[in-house]
């Protein structure tokens, strides 16, 4: 899907408070940044932002880190922002670079949400759930950190579940309904995603991994 590109995202983008623009430097001292030692949570492939700011707001005791490449689509998760949400930073940048901005063990919890799932077969590697981009997040996640992921793309998500199997990590939870399997849906925040396909009656996918025991 072609982006529509937002004139001066860039600009506004590089001259916003609520951006990290050189993540690398504070690679090992993300309590420095947020100015606490609470736990730190990161989404790659933030989008619009909806997912993150509202688990923050209703979370002010955890720090959150969104990640997203493209310029146009974050300039509207900073749209989100106003002067009361300081658990919250967004990184402009690609998630190939992710083990370069943070140290061992110092993401409690990563989200991916309605990943691009890349369809064509020479580019799995790209996909944010592949094995390739699994054994980076076990570079970075605690060693009882989780991973949760969600989409409406049963191709997608049938190949995640495959790579698991390829990481160190291993199925703790696992839904092929989300939004109707009870426990699961506990605590659940939305993306603008998961709204618009869930009120077409798609069948939202959803699993949780933690480290093979």
């Amino acid at each position: 899907m072609r982006l529509k590109n937002v004139k001066g995202s860039r600009e506004a983008i590089a001259a916003h408070p609520g951006v990290i623009h050189d993540p690398e430097a504070h690679k090992g001292s993300w309590k420095d940044v947020f100015g606490n030692n609470n736990p730190v949570r990161l989404e790659i492939g933030c989008g619009k932002g909806r997912f993150l700011t509202d688990l923050s707001r209703e979370n002010r005791d955890i720090n959150y880190v969104g990640v997203e490449k493209y310029s146009s689509v974050l300039i509207r998760a900073l749209e989100k922002l106003d002067e009361e949400d300081v658990n919250i930073f967004f990184m402009r940048m690609d998630a190939e670079n992710i083990c370069d901005c943070f140290a061992e063990d110092e993401v409690d919890r990563l989200y991916l949400n309605f990943s691009d799932p890349w369809p064509k077969d020479r580019h799995a590697k790209r996909r944010l759930e592949s094995r390739q981009f699994l054994a980076r997040y076990d570079r970075i996640l605690k060693k009882d950190g989780l991973i949760e992921f969600k989409t409406d793309n049963r191709l997608l998500f049938d190949f995640a579940v495959e790579e698991v199997a390829e990481s160190p990590f291993e199925i703790a939870e696992i839904t092929y309904d989300l939004h109707h399997d009870e426990k699961m849906m506990q605590g659940n925040v939305m993306t603008e995603y998961e709204e618009k396909f869930s009120s077409m009656g798609n069948p939202i996918f959803k699993y949780i991994l933690r480290r093979k025991s």
